[in-house]
């Protein structure tokens, strides 16, 4: 359930691949072939561990690790972005996620497969999917001219939705058929052949040396400083950590929701469609942000889907069939994907070019800095409270975020299009 930028409705006549040729081309492919897998591990993770384990504390810390990583390792990933070569970085954190992925099947048939070790893969996978991010957006600079980066990053947004909407439901399908782990193995040959074709990405080999006297911490404090001071970016940015704090909660908990309150059996393929609702309701979500920003500011779009995420988190934990679930389920990601848009676009639009991957690391360690605490504390809750008081609690961080956004500037007639983008600027001190 992860949320990516959005391209506009109406795409311009020629796109970023005919202006960028096949190196835009291959990127996309590689990059659809591994999030395919990964929309198969997301349902098959939380199902193996729930299976072998019959925890939910577990379950919420699985989510939990794999969102750390990012977390520890996003600014020095942004930063060593803008130094290393790109198509190393891409194909060598394929090749790890797919090879600590590959060792829980290959665990699983010779019966030394732990709680323990599914675990340690999944924030292992992680950890290599924080460089993958950070390189990512070097890479897209590097293949695509800068009038076309927006259009690039929706086409981008546009297949990973879209997988996102289908991927979940197989790999609940290919767990309840061929089992979790094997469904886990055709992640880490996704990862495999993404490695390939990273590899031959027209890309410098070589790496890019460091600024003359500028030291990883500098760079890190400049992402970090144009963040903070630029008003707007840091007021979504910090309202951002309710948000993903309730996402954490609720993603923590779909399998022991679908378990406990929707009566479905922990091997039911059926609970991928719950995933797979949670892919609709973000495509929902990537179709209305261009149109919502051309006519509502972009402050009251950060309140009116924190309200209405609210609504949508009420109906899922009153739900007790399938469908209701479902619905519930869609209506919540798609506010909560609009929220996280939204100010992914503003930051992409003010942000100086040269500052690009380091200000969008910053602003997601921060804006997401809730989704693992919220997985963790979502699992221990349901285990120890019950899961209503679980999910009860997951909607503090909307309703936290919602009272301290009504106050602020956002209630301001701010629309993006009056938001003029800044010129350049070497010390990174927004406009």
């Amino acid at each position: 359930m992860s949320t990516t930028p959005t391209a506009d409705a109406a795409p311009p006549e020629d796109t970023p691949t005919d202006q960028a040729g096949g190196g835009y081309r291959l990127f996309l492919t590689a990059r659809s072939i591994s999030w395919t897998g990964s929309a198969i591990s997301l349902v098959a993770l939380p199902l193996l561990i729930y299976q072998r384990s019959g925890s939910p504390a577990l379950t919420g810390l699985l989510t939990a690790l794999e969102a750390i990583p990012y977390l520890l390792l996003g600014l020095p990933a942004g930063a060593w972005a803008d130094r290393l070569d790109p198509r190393r970085v891409l194909g060598r954190s394929a090749l790890a996620s797919c090879a600590l992925l590959a060792s829980i099947p290959l665990a699983d048939a010779a019966g030394l497969l732990t709680t323990a070790h599914l675990l340690v893969a999944a924030a292992g996978s992680a950890t290599a999917l924080t460089f993958s991010d950070a390189a990512g957006f070097r890479a897209l600079a590097a293949l695509v001219p800068p009038g076309r980066m927006g259009q690039a990053t929706g086409h981008l947004s546009a297949v990973s939705t879209i997988i996102g909407l289908a991927g979940p439901a197989a790999g609940g399908l290919l767990a309840a058929t061929l089992g979790a782990s094997t469904a886990i193995a055709v992640d880490a040959a996704s990862f495999a052949m993404s490695a390939v074709l990273m590899a031959r990405l027209p890309l410098a080999p070589a790496p890019c040396a460091p600024p003359a006297g500028r030291s990883l911490r500098a760079e890190i404090g400049e992402g970090l400083r144009w963040v903070w001071n630029h008003r707007l970016v840091r007021t979504l940015t910090l309202l951002g950590i309710g948000n993903s704090l309730t996402a954490g909660f609720i993603t923590g908990l779909v399998v022991v929701v679908a378990v406990r309150q929707l009566d479905l059996p922990s091997d039911d393929g059926r609970i991928g469609l719950l995933y797979a609702a949670a892919g609709a309701g973000s495509l929902l979500a990537s179709l209305l942000l261009a149109p919502l920003q051309r006519h509502l500011p972009v402050g009251w779009i950060t309140l009116g889907g924190l309200a209405t995420g609210l609504l949508f988190l009420a109906g899922w934990s009153a739900s007790r069939t399938l469908a209701l679930g479902a619905v519930t389920l869609l209506g919540w990601q798609a506010t909560n994907t609009l929220v996280s848009l939204n100010g992914i676009v503003v930051r992409q639009t003010l942000a100086p070019l040269e500052l690009q991957a380091r200000v969008n690391t910053t602003a997601r360690i921060i804006a997401w800095g809730g989704q693992p605490a919220g997985a963790l504390l979502g699992g221990l809750a349901a285990e120890h409270t019950g899961l209503g008081p679980a999910l009860t609690l997951g909607g503090s961080g909307l309703a936290l975020s919602l009272l301290a956004g009504t106050p602020t500037r956002l209630r301001r007639r701010d629309h993006l299009a009056a938001l003029a983008p800044p010129a350049p600027q070497p010390t990174g001190t927004p406009a």
